[in-house]
């Protein structure tokens, strides 16, 4: 036996490099492979006869080998390999492409097992690259088999091989991480064969039941930790505001709140009048008014004497709402600090800070630094806080002497069950209501044939004095060539498609100063087209840009597309938004239907959710939470609700987890949860 903390090169077999390779899906010990589940399984345990086979679908047969190994040269650098396989029913080709271990290992005669998709076509059968055994392993094929995460050179054979010594060696060592209670309660197998039935299931359901019971616990302990971090903040002791009145705000601007921003303001008037410091997070999609909103909670804190400060993840956007509130707060003494401040007007905010005469301080990370220090801070503000890591946030609030008020901002906008496990420990607030007169952007799904016309429209907006965006899904080319290169897509555009028109890029490798000068010339009108991957998907207002065209739209997920697609539409023009995609897939083609359809971001991200789950949404590592290794949201609400009932049913009982019987969900939440808030929940 070998301890699970082991080394995963304690395994026998498992040298230094394959151990390299291992560890770039974050595999280190046997522990780590024990917990590297499988993303999905192919079912392999039903033997076909060839003759049954259907064109198109994924099937298992074991068949001798008729003829030995034909070989055709197409091209340099591509070779066919062929083999003629025969069952007691038919014959079919195996086929693979550039394998030439295939000539050596599929031996004339001998009875092997394949695994592969079918392809009838002109009277022939065949199976393209399957996966193949010699009788008797039956790793890869003839059973469920699990499908891994991997990396370059860590093929799924060395993956399954790994998972299968380190299940023999160390799972009757690995400690349950459940109550027996809870394993009763809600019918979870233990964790010794929920993982055994994960990496080696004997059949579908083994499998079903043991991600159900992996599902679970995973929930299990991020409610519980979650909670646990709300319960802190509401033990804390904040300032409670004497006057929490924001209507001579809304009277002082020249625009009326729409209903759903004078809610929200209501709601954070409620929060700001309670000692209990508050912790709300603002949702709305972009152009709902959020900033109106975050400036009618500065200014119920200047009217109560105390300071307030707003962070933004760029300087440009930072400089933005600091103009917006310079408008909308006439009379506030707001300043703005960023990391190109000159050192001399730097000094005398600081000191202005400490002395009380700034009101409001507004910046970007700036803000973090040890010598930033306020007068009487009792109001943080954060814009687009998933960029922020959780340690940077924290630093933060604890400028102020007591616990401040948080307010957070977001434009992605998140389904409510996503949002209820990644912000458990915010009060959520949703603006879901445009102002009034805004026109719809107009969105179409266009193909190749198009190109032409749409160039021609570019061009027709720019003459009539607007600016145009085009985004692209990589920096410069790779392995996928055919995808659009941010640089020389631009320079293309640039010096043969609009000789005469300036063509600005910007992409996430450049240096922050760069892409900041670059942005400021199209918010200046000096660039008309701006060529950019999605470093623009959280940016600045630009009222004159009024057509954004996204190249490969198929490569991005619908919520970040409709996040894009928010940066034009923010002037009195009608606005457009191309997607080009040339994919035949029928999902893609529904995919982006439904963002031509609606302009709904919650009906968006919903959508978004059912089809790509969360992980690829709203990576966890972005928001500061424990990263989910089998929980998906969108699949899996039925678990998330029963663990969630159960997290709750034990801290009503137990609400610090002190009692001797939950000493184990006490480590196992820590361990979760460590370096992401751990050290104070339960203090």
């Amino acid at each position: 036996m070998i301890d699970p903390n082991e080394k995963i090169t304690a395994l026998g077999g498992v040298g230094k490099s394959t151990a390299e390779k291992l560890k770039k899906v974050g595999i280190e010990t046997v522990r780590d492979m024990l917990y590297h589940f499988p993303y999905r399984t192919e079912d392999r345990s039903e033997i076909k006869p060839i003759a049954s086979l259907v064109h198109g679908e994924s099937a298992f047969i074991r068949a001798t080998v008729f003829s030995s190994a034909q070989i055709r040269r197409i091209r340099k650098n591509f070779t066919v390999y062929s083999v003629t396989l025969r069952d007691e029913s038919g014959f079919l080709n195996a086929v693979f492409y550039n394998n030439k271990y295939v000539v050596k290992n599929l031996k004339q005669g001998e009875i092997y097992s394949f695994y592969g998709v079918v392809k009838r076509a002109f009277g022939k059968t065949e199976m393209i690259n399957p996966v193949y055994e010699a009788g008797g392993k039956n790793l890869a094929v003839g059973r469920i088999v699990p499908v891994y995460a991997s990396t370059a050179g860590l093929s799924q054979k060395t993956m399954q091989s790994v998972a299968k010594k380190s299940v023999e060696a160390s799972l009757s060592m690995l400690e349950e991480t459940l109550p027996e209670t809870i394993l009763s309660r809600y019918g979870l197998s233990d964790v010794q064969t929920a993982i055994k039935n994960l990496h080696f299931p004997d059949n579908i359901g083994d499998y079903n039941s043991a991600q159900r019971r992996m599902v679970f616990e995973e929930f299990f302990y991020l409610n519980l930790g979650m909670r646990l971090l709300s319960g802190r903040r509401k033990s804390l002791s904040g300032t409670a505001y004497r006057e929490a009145d924001f209507a001579p705000f809304e009277e002082s601007l020249p625009f009326r709140f729409t209903g759903a921003q004078r809610r929200v303001a209501g709601e954070i008037a409620s929060d700001l009048k309670k000692s209990v410091p508050m912790n709300r997070l603002v949702q709305g999609d972009v152009g709902s008014g959020k900033t109106a909103v975050a400036a009618a909670a500065l200014y119920m804190t200047v009217k109560n004497s105390h300071q307030g400060a707003m962070m933004a993840p760029t300087e440009l956007l930072a400089r933005q709402h600091y103009e917006s509130l310079k408008n909308m707060l006439p009379g506030v003494k707001i300043a703005l600090l960023t990391g190109s401040t000159k050192a001399k007007e730097r000094r005398e905010i600081i000191e202005s800070l400490k002395g009380g005469t700034i009101d409001v301080l507004v910046g970007t990370h700036a803000l973090f630094s040890d010598d930033v220090a306020f007068s009487d801070l009792t109001l943080v503000i954060t814009d687009e806080q998933h960029r922020f890591g959780v340690k940077q946030r924290a630093s933060l609030a604890g400028k102020a002497e007591k616990a401040p008020h948080i307010l957070v901002m977001t434009a992605t906008p998140i389904p409510r069950t996503l949002a209820l496990i990644l912000y458990s420990d915010l009060d959520i607030s949703v603006i879901d209501e445009l102002p009034p007169g805004r026109q719809k952007i107009k969105t179409y799904v266009v193909g190749e044939d198009m190109r032409r016309r749409i160039y021609n429209f570019i061009e027709k907006n720019i003459k009539e004095g607007s600016q145009v965006y085009i985004v692209c899904p990589m920096v410069t080319e790779g392995d996928a060539a055919e995808l659009k290169s941010v640089t020389e897509y631009a320079e293309r555009l640039d010096k043969e498609i609009f000789p005469d028109i300036a063509v600005g890029f910007v992409h996430g490798k450049m240096k922050s100063k760069e892409k900041e000068e670059i942005m400021e010339r199209f918010v200046a009108g000096e660039i008309k087209i701006l060529v950019s991957t999605t470093v623009i998907e959280v940016g600045v207002n630009v009222p004159n840009a009024t057509l954004m065209v996204v190249e490969n739209a198929e490569r991005f997920g619908l919520a970040q597309l409709h996040q894009l697609r928010g940066r034009v539409g923010r002037g009195k023009k009608q606005s457009y938004c191309v997607l080009f995609s040339d994919s035949e897939s029928k999902t893609t083609r529904e995919r982006l239907d439904i963002l031509a359809s609606t302009e709904d971001g919650f009906l968006i991200a919903s959508k978004d959710l059912e089809l790509r789950g969360p992980g690829e949404i709203f990576g966890t590592r972005q928001h500061g939470l424990p990263e989910m290794k089998i929980g998906d949201i969108a699949r899996d609400g039925a678990v998330l609700s029963e663990a969630s009932a159960a997290a709750g049913e034990v801290l009503s009982g137990d609400g610090n987890l002190s009692h001797n019987e939950n000493a184990l969900l006490k480590k196992n939440v820590i361990a979760m949860f460590s370096g992401k808030g751990a050290e104070g929940m339960f203090n």
